[in-house]
C-alpha cells in the first residue's frame, strides 16, 4: 500500500540556511525519511532504488499527480524501490543542497535566488506549473489591491517563507520596501477576513479560492501578470545529482508525466477523493493541515490549477517542458528582482526533451 507525503511550496528560499547548506554540501545520498510509497514492480532492467522528494507544500490538490504515481504504480514501473514524499512547506533549496533530497518541487525564484546570490549549484529541469500561482489577495470592501502602486501604504500579510519571493516582486514594479508594511502571517488567511491587514500572500489554486468560497468578494494581484511570470512547481535538482543520474530522472519524470497526465483524464470527482485521501493519511501521520478538506474546494482548485499547468505550449510540446519563450520571461522576471542569470545557469531541459523525443506518446494528455 503506498502511502506517500505531500506538501507545500511557499516561496523563496532563505539565504542564510541556503548559504549553510551550501557548506555542507557533498554527495547526494537517499534521503532517510519515512517511505512513501514502496513496491515490487520495478522496471525490467532498471533498479533505481529510494529517493526522496520534497514538496512545497501540504498534500493537497496540489500534488494529485503524485498521488496518481504512487497509486497507479507509476513509480514502480519506473524502477523505483521507494519514492519518499515529503510534507513542507519547504522551497526544498536548503535540503537539496545538504544532500537530504534528491528532486524538489521549488520555484524559479527560490531556486534562481540561490543560484544568483550564493552560486548554489542547482538546475530547473522541468516544471509543472508554467504560470506561478502567486497573487496578493485583498477583498473588493477592503484593501482592494488591484495594481502594484495599490500597495503603497498597505498592511500585507506575508509568511517567512515567502519574503523573498513578495521582496521580488516590490523590485519589479520599483516600490521601495519602504512604502509597504508588512505583517508576519501564516498561510490561514483569516488576518485578511478580519481586517488585520490589507493584502495578504496567497495562491490562485488554495487561499483565494477559500476567501472567496467562504463569501468575499476578492480581488487578486497575480504576479505573473505583473512583472513575475516565472514557472513553479519546479523539478529542481543538484548539478552533481544530475550529471551523476540522468537515467534515473528520466524514468521519474516520465512516472510524473504519466501521474499528471490521469488528472486531465480522470473524472474530476475521482480525482478530488484521491486527494482526499493522501490529504488524511499526512494528516494521520502528523504533517501540517488545516483541517479537514472541502470536497468543492478541491475541486476549485484542480480546475484552477488546471489553467497554470496546461497551456499551449504545453499541449504541443508535452507537460513539464519549458520553452525558450517561458525561460526568457523567467529569466526577465528574476533580473527584475535583482537577480540577474543566463538560461543554463537555471535551466537544464535536455532531459525532459529526451524524454519526448523518445515517447511521442507521452505528449498528449489531454482526452
Amino acid at each position: 500500500m503506498h502511502t506517500p507525503r505531500s506538501t507545500r511550496r511557499r516561496g523563496a528560499a532563505v539565504l542564510a540556511i541556503v548559504a549553510a547548506a551550501t557548506l555542507a554540501f557533498s554527495a547526494c545520498a537517499s534521503g532517510s525519511s519515512t517511505p512513501a510509497a514502496s513496491g515490487s514492480g520495478e522496471a525490467e532492467g532498471a533498479s533505481y532504488g529510494d529517493i526522496s522528494v520534497q514538496y512545497s507544500w501540504i498534500k493537497n490538490e496540489e500534488f494529485a499527480g503524485e498521488f496518481y504515481a504512487y497509486d497507479e504504480g507509476y513509480y514502480d514501473e519506473a524502477g523505483f524501490g521507494t519514492v519518499t514524499g515529503i510534507a513542507g512547506p519547504d522551497t526544498g533549496v536548503a535540503k537539496l543542497l545538504s544532500g537530504s533530497v534528491q528532486v524538489a518541487l521549488s520555484d524559479a525564484a527560490s531556486v534562481g535566488a540561490a543560484v544568483a546570490e550564493q552560486d548554489a549549484p542547482l538546475k530547473i529541469i522541468g516544471a509543472t506549473f508554467q504560470k506561478n500561482p502567486f497573487t496578493i489577495l485583498s477583498l473588493k470592501d477592503g484593501g482592494d489591491i488591484a495594481t502594484p502602486d495599490d500597495l503603497k501604504g498597505k498592511k500585507i500579510g506575508v509568511q517567512d517563507s515567502n519574503a523573498s519571493v513578495f521582496a521580488a516582486l516590490l523590485n519589479a514594479n520599483g516600490i521601495d520596501p519602504s512604502e509597504v508594511t508588512v505583517v508576519p502571517v501564516d498561510f490561514d488567511p483569516t488576518p485578511l477576513i478580519n481586517g488585520e491587514v490589507d493584502g495578504f500572500m496567497a495562491y490562485l489554486t488554495n487561499e483565494a479560492i477559500t476567501v472567496e468560497m467562504a463569501g468575499y468578494e476578492v480581488t487578486n494581484l497575480a504576479y505573473a501578470e505583473n512583472g513575475l511570470p516565472y514557472v513553479a512547481e519546479t523539478f529542481s535538482v543538484t548539478d552533481q545529482y544530475l550529471a551523476e543520474n540522468k537515467e534515473l530522472l528520466k524514468a521519474f519524470l516520465i512516472a510524473e508525466i504519466k501521474g499528471w497526465a490521469k488528472t486531465f483524464t480522470e473524472p474530476l470527482d475521482d480525482t478530488v477523493t484521491k486527494v482526499t485521501e493522501h490529504y488524511n493519511e499526512s494528516a494521520a501521520a502528523g504533517d501540517l493541515t488545516f483541517g479537514d478538506l472541502d470536497p468543492a474546494k478541491v475541486k476549485a482548485g484542480l480546475e484552477a490549477q488546471a489553467k497554470l499547468i496546461s497551456t499551449e505550449e504545453t499541449e504541443a510540446n508535452g507537460l513539464f517542458t519549458i520553452s525558450d519563450d517561458l525561460k526568457t520571461q523567467t529569466l526577465a522576471s528574476l533580473a527584475a528582482s535583482g537577480w540577474d542569470l543566463e538560461a543554463d545557469q537555471l535551466f537544464d531541459t535536455t532531459i525532459i526533451d529526451e524524454i519526448y523525443a523518445e515517447n511521442p506518446d507521452l505528449v498528449s494528455y489531454l482526452p
